[in-house]
């Protein structure tokens, strides 16, 4: 096992033409690490003090600036942990940096020249160097490449690629066993027996790719991609398998899209980036708490391919590339922060070494035969794997002499041979089994016989008691008869007739009433329910809910004008008086329903009456006329089920009179309230139209004086029906209210007349001045209400004119 923390290198792109070069320093006299410092001058141009830090200083385990090499950056970074995969242990390379800092060139490497080339292709090129040179061990080389674009997992080395859609392509999905190990589903494995079969796959990955143009970078990949290689060797003849694998991984770049700008499908893209980046740092931050129980590996795909690689069992190397200009200064500090987080994480790297199954069964059958030839070399005989009928047939011999001993100190020898004490076990188990079925078969036979036994015991004893039964009836029978006699001796006969009425008359009452509930109890039910009903309908309200709020004397008055001219006020007249029709209905058949229900409970009394007088008769001097039938009685009963008739049909008929009534008043209702919501649209609409013909009315020269009592009842009124019509209920749509403003209906014309009619008389008896001037309140509103009051009511005065003419 080796323990130690995930190495941390930085490399520094070099600066593109137009690229402002930042101010920074790489110290790379000490021992054991190295450091970069970044400087960033304060902007004192605005004049005000800036205490923003200046300096920033990051220590990794070596710096790689602007003018270094691939093959020195491969050297010192992948070729350890390259060598350590050879060796059996898993690895796992990553870059990580802003978009545009170079990590695909790192990893991957560039086109054009050949010693461009990066960590993946170097890597590959040196393991199969090495697994040529070891002639000692068998080695397999399997190669699979993953893409995680928009938080969804593609193989990029599946041949569908290149001719179908992206989301036609089955997607890779994570699945987990129960020891926590990672399984990806849909990933295909590849092999790879040389170097340029693997180079093949991977440039058949890199072609399969999701790259775009960004203002930051021409070709921006647009997708995490894991480049695994899977190495297993074992020596000839060895059971031991290892089993080691190199993630290789090009992380996207993360971007801030308020400074590249990017929108639509590019938008997209860099918020599934910058979320899964933000989850690998969620981790790096619990792995590098000390008392964190639970690492969020499971927030993204990409977490959760590298959950060995962050703080499991790997040797993890990462490198941070860096764009040290002026521009991304920011984003580079930041990269280093990440990096120092990074390089606190403890991995434990464990040998990966197993044991290949089917090589260890050969072995050992190889070694059971060998120990059969040695035991039978000791024995002189030959043993088989059954046993021969001969030993058998001893075996039994020696069993059953061993159970028939009665002495404790007897033993049961069959030699040191496994498949004898194993038939001898199973022969007494055997044994055992069929003493207890027999036991179980005497049990019930037993058990079978005492219930017959039982059963003969039982039906005697029923008989003795039937006997007895019988015996008990008959002394009981006896006495009554005596009894009756002796009842008959008394002397006080009236004292007895009474007593026995007064018994009689609570039984049979208590008879009568069971008697009738049990012959009609809907009607009964029917009764209660009547009552209810009658109580409900009498408790109905007879006259509408008021829906609208108070309003004032003048706003009444136009609204009893308005009510007389609208077209649904003959609809509530005539609903008027067909409710009140139905309510003097409903109240006369409320009162015969009660009738009928007293004259039943008489009758059903006169029954209960002659019931106690039969009874009384029937003890003073019994005979057989009065087990007859009484056709009094009948009668009565007759007379019952007719009133319950007709009391059923006045019941119905009464039913159907409450559902017309809250039906009539549910229209009514809704008359009203619509009738209300005219008036309200109505009367905004006038309050809007006598406004703006306010600056008209202020300078015309016909105005008149008016008294204080109309200067008081026009203000009173405008405002109360200007609050009426601003009032919006929360059942109304407000655009609703607006459309109904503008409306030029002819009707509402005509009831604007009948809004100011109401004054007429007051009007003519106001003598008109051409000379004074109007006395205003000081108020804006009221005083625009006052003057479209009089120029209302001088043109309904004109027209009257003219009309009389």
């Amino acid at each position: 096992m080796v323990k130690e923390t995930i190495r941390v290198y930085a490399r520094v792109k070099p600066l593109g033409r137009r690229q402002q070069a930042g101010i920074y320093s790489i110290d790379d006299d000490q021992k054991t690490l190295s450091s970069l410092e970044i400087i960033v001058p304060r902007d004192l141009a605005d004049g005000f003090v800036n205490n923003k830090r200046e300096t920033y200083k990051f220590k990794f385990q070596k710096i790689f600036d602007q003018e270094a090499k691939q093959d020195v950056v491969f050297d010192s970074i992948a070729k350890p942990v390259a060598e350590c995969v050879l060796a059996g242990y898993n690895g796992t390379i990553f870059a990580y940096g802003q978009t545009g800092s170079g990590k695909t060139f790192t990893i991957t490497g560039g086109a054009e020249r050949y010693n461009d080339r990066g960590i993946i292709p170097r890597t590959l090129s040196y393991i199969f160097d090495q697994l040529q040179k070891d002639s000692s061990k068998v080695y397999t080389t399997h190669v699979s490449y993953l893409e995680i674009y928009n938080e969804c997992g593609y193989d990029l080395l599946d041949p569908r690629h290149e001719a179908s859609r992206l989301e036609d392509l089955p997607k890779v999905t994570i699945m987990e066993d129960p020891d926590q190990n990672i399984h990806l589903k849909n990933l295909s494995l590849q092999q790879a027996t040389s170097e340029e079969e693997a180079l093949n796959l991977l440039f058949l990955g890199d072609t399969n790719r999701m790259i775009a143009e960004t203002p930051m970078n021409q070709a921006s990949t647009r997708s995490h991609c894991i480049f695994t290689i899977h190495i297993s060797s074992k020596e000839p003849g060895s059971a031991t398998v290892r089993r080691s694998k190199l993630h290789l991984v090009d992380l996207a770049g993360s971007e801030r899209v308020a400074k590249t700008g990017v929108g639509g499908h590019l938008l997209t893209e860099a918020k599934y980036i910058n979320l899964s980046l933000h989850y690998l740092e969620q981790v790096i931050i619990a792995l590098a708490e000390k008392n964190r129980s639970h690492i969020p590996y499971r927030n993204s795909m990409m977490t959760s391919v590298l959950r060995d690689s962050l703080g499991g069992n790997c040797m993890t190397t990462m490198i941070a590339t860096l764009s040290i200009d002026k521009r991304n200064i920011d984003e580079s500090i930041s990269t280093c922060r990440f990096a120092q987080r990074v390089a606190l994480i403890k991995n434990e790297a464990v040998l990966n070494e197993e044991i290949d199954p089917r090589l260890m069964i050969v072995q050992l059958q190889k070694e059971i035969q060998e120990l059969k030839d040695e035991l039978a070399l000791v024995t002189g005989k030959q043993r088989t794997s059954e046993l021969s009928q001969e030993e058998l047939l001893q075996l039994d011999e020696l069993i059953e002499k061993f159970l028939e001993d009665n002495d404790p100190d007897s033993t049961l020898d069959v030699g040191a041979d496994m498949r004898k004490i194993k038939y001898c076990f199973i022969h007494v188990k055997k044994l055992m089994n069929n003493s207890k079925i027999s036991d179980k078969k005497l049990l019930s036979q037993h058990i079978a016989e005492e219930k017959d036994t039982n059963k003969d015991a039982g039906e005697e004893e029923l008989k003795k008691l039937k006997v007895l039964l019988q015996q008990r009836d008959n002394e009981i029978n006896i006495l009554v008869n005596m009894l009756k006699k002796e009842k008959k001796k008394v002397q006080n006969a009236f004292f007895q007739l009474n007593a026995a009425s007064a018994g009689s008359a609570v039984l049979e009452k208590s008879l009568s009433i069971n008697l009738e509930e049990s012959q009609s109890p809907s009607s009964c039910s029917s009764l209660k329910e009547a009552k209810d009903f009658i109580s409900s309908v009498h408790r109905l309200p007879f006259l509408p809910r008021q829906t609208g709020g108070k309003m004032s004397l003048g706003c009444q008055e136009a609204f009893e004008v308005f009510k007389r001219e609208h077209a649904d006020n003959i609809t509530i007249e005539d609903n008027m008086q067909l409710l009140k029709q139905r309510f003097a209905e409903a109240k006369c058949l409320g009162e015969k329903l009660n009738e009928v229900r007293n004259k039943i409970n008489h009758l059903k009394g006169e029954i209960t009456q002659r019931h106690v007088q039969r009874a009384a008769l029937a003890v003073s001097s019994p005979s057989e006329e009065l087990n007859m039938l009484d056709p009094v009685e009948e009668k009565l009963r007759t007379q019952i089920e007719e009133e319950k008739k007709s009391y059923k049909t006045m019941f119905n008929r009464l039913k159907g009179l409450k559902v017309e009534i809250e039906h009539l008043q549910l229209l009514m209702e809704k008359v009203k309230i619509k009738m209300q919501k005219d008036f309200q649209v109505w009367s905004s609409e006038e309050a809007i139209n006598l406004q703006q013909e306010k600056p008209e009315m202020v300078s015309s020269p016909n105005t008149a004086t008016v008294y204080p009592q109309f200067i008081k009842s026009s203000q009173h009124l405008s405002t109360n029906s200007f609050s009426e019509t601003t009032r919006v209920s929360p059942n109304e749509d407000p655009a609703g209210k607006n459309n109904s403003i503008t409306s030029t209906n002819p009707t509402l014309k005509t009831r604007s007349e009948a809004y100011l009619g109401y004054s007429e008389e007051k009007a003519n008896q106001t003598p008109p001045s051409s000379s004074t001037s109007i006395p205003l309140t000081g108020d804006s509103q009221a005083d625009a209400d006052i003057l479209a009051f009089i120029k209302a009511r001088q043109n309904i005065l004109q027209k009257k004119g003219l009309g009389n003419k």
